[in-house]
């Protein structure tokens, strides 16, 4: 997906479409997320990680062979519904199945972190590789460049990640079905909902899923109007996605020092620095410096988020919360990105990196707040 996430705009702002619509095709791989979350979380608490995540590969391999096939877009728009889908679908099994294999509160941090080095991982893998293909395979067939095979090399390639993820996936030992806690009665998303708790971790996951979108976002649109190359392009995107696994790399060898609360409240707060001062910078060096260190404060939230998560929640609906936290997320990158689309055309892409800074240093009390000790 995160692959896809940078082909397809940059193929349509080839094509001379608007931010806008590059804000709605975004949007478009989080709005399937927001339907499917809930009942994915409740299928993965029914049917463990393997039936699940062969329905996800299907759907990620379908939508990058059609872009592949039809590089248009509202075909593109199509393969962003399904690369959205299965790769949300994909991260509430997984983050289900290794959430129940921990023991304690350090083991969850632990095991969180070294989960989230594959998210990380992919965020510059993807990028990448489609940027690479995207600006060589045109000129290798005697084009100019940037030309219309390199991105069907690019969704070609991206077509095979998810067959190799089910081949890694497919001997995974299932974990044992959790009976439901008794006097528990009907299975209502409201009584999640009412655990204080949740509710004020819900909302910090909100302000930093919005950091996230909004560099994956603008970052692609900056770039475009100061000249860069798809390739410089991939590359920010990508040393952002490796600072974030560095972080996440040295998490699992201090999980029993750290506090999800303290962690939380220091990344929202470098956060709104760094955005504030991306758009000052005027080359992509000065680009790439902030992309590292907007990598180090988001790549922390993940697995804090997840152990938080998982500490407040019965076990037996751990599936459930997981779905509610994506759909409230993608929730938000749905409207987020077309909102995005429209200030960037109204006043310039520097005032979004900057509300939605000003938004993180605001919610930096919140996440201070959030209290899972005891």
């Amino acid at each position: 997906m995160a692959g896809m996430r940078l082909a397809s705009p940059l193929l349509i702002l080839r094509e001379s479409h608007s931010a806008m619509a590059v804000g709605m095709l975004l949007a478009l791989f989080s709005l399937t997320q927001v339907f499917l979350a809930l009942p994915a979380g409740r299928y993965a608490d029914r049917h463990g990680i393997r039936r699940p995540i062969a329905f996800s590969v299907a759907g990620a391999t379908a939508g990058a062979l059609l872009a592949f096939l039809f590089p248009v877009f509202p075909v593109l728009c199509l393969s962003a519904l399904l690369s959205g889908a299965a790769t949300g679908t994909a991260s509430i099994v997984l983050q289900r199945h290794v959430g129940r294999s921990a023991r304690d509160a350090t083991e969850l941090k632990r095991f969180f972190g070294w989960l989230s080095l594959g998210p990380a991982f992919a965020n510059f893998l993807g990028p990448f590789v489609a940027g690479l293909l995207i600006d060589s395979v045109g000129a290798w067939l005697g084009g100019q460049g940037i030309e219309r095979p390199g991105f069907r090399a690019a969704f070609l390639l991206l077509a095979v990640f998810p067959l190799l993820s089910w081949y890694l996936v497919r001997n995974t030992h299932e974990h044992p079905k959790e009976e439901a806690q008794e006097g528990t009665g009907g299975r209502r998303i409201i009584d999640l909902l009412r655990v204080p708790l949740m509710r004020q971790l819900l909302i910090v996951n909100l302000l930093l899923a919005a950091c996230w979108d909004v560099h994956t976002f603008v970052v692609p649109v900056l770039g475009h109007e100061r000249g860069l190359s798809a390739s410089a392009i991939g590359s920010l995107l990508g040393i952002f996605a490796i600072a974030a696994a560095v972080i996440r790399l040295l998490m699992p060898l201090v999980a029993a020092q750290l506090r999800e609360r303290v962690v939380l409240s220091v990344a929202m707060l470098l956060t709104a620095l760094v955005l504030l001062a991306y758009p000052f910078m005027p080359t992509a060096m000065g680009m790439g410096i902030c992309s590292v260190l907007l990598g180090l404060a988001l790549g922390s939230i993940q697995p804090m988020i997840m152990s938080a998560l998982h500490q407040i929640t019965p076990r037996d609906r751990h599936g459930e919360a997981l779905g509610l936290r994506l759909m409230s997320i993608n929730g938000s990158s749905v409207v987020m990105p077309m909102l995005f689309g429209l200030l960037g055309a109204a006043v310039g892409v520097s005032v979004v990196f900057w509300l939605v800074g000003a938004s993180a240093a605001l919610g930096a009390r919140l996440a201070w707040d959030l209290r899972t000790e005891g």
